[in-house]
């Protein structure tokens, strides 16, 4: 186990537009702004693509599979955050029955919008081995 404490340095909203990748878009933010360490707090909005992977067996490194499709979506849920700078997002999709994600990947395009809260952790730890696989 390892833990830290720490506290929000600044609360940060992110705007994509129709077309933007939303991985793509994460990464390029974190970068642009030079962010460390944050936790999603908050996402919703609308796709037109998604992509995502999840577990699909229980043994260590655990075989995935990767859903990806076109189908218009709501977005009703981003969590997850930035390891030492590298974004480790999960999606949450709805339709009009049910709800599904994983873990985001490329080629999410976004079809009204998609905002995105962030709390940068004033922490600067090294977390990059919080994300083991």
């Amino acid at each position: 186990m390892q833990h830290i404490r720490t506290q929000f340095k600044s609360i940060l909203a992110l705007h994509l537009n129709n077309g933007d990748d939303i991985l793509e878009s994460l990464q390029q933010f974190v970068a642009e702004q030079n962010i460390h360490n944050a936790v999603f707090l908050s996402a919703f909005g609308s796709v037109t693509h998604y992509h995502f992977h999840v577990v699909a067996s229980g043994e260590l490194p655990p075989a995935e599979l990767y859903p990806k499709g076109k189908k218009a979506l709501d977005v009703v849920a981003i969590t997850g955050g930035v390891l030492s700078g590298r974004v480790h997002a999960h999606i949450t999709f709805t339709d009009d029955k049910i709800a599904f994600g994983g873990h985001l990947e490329p080629e999410c395009k976004v079809l009204t919008f998609v905002n995105i809260y962030m709390g940068e952790l004033e922490a600067g730890d090294d977390m990059s081995k919080w994300d083991t696989f």
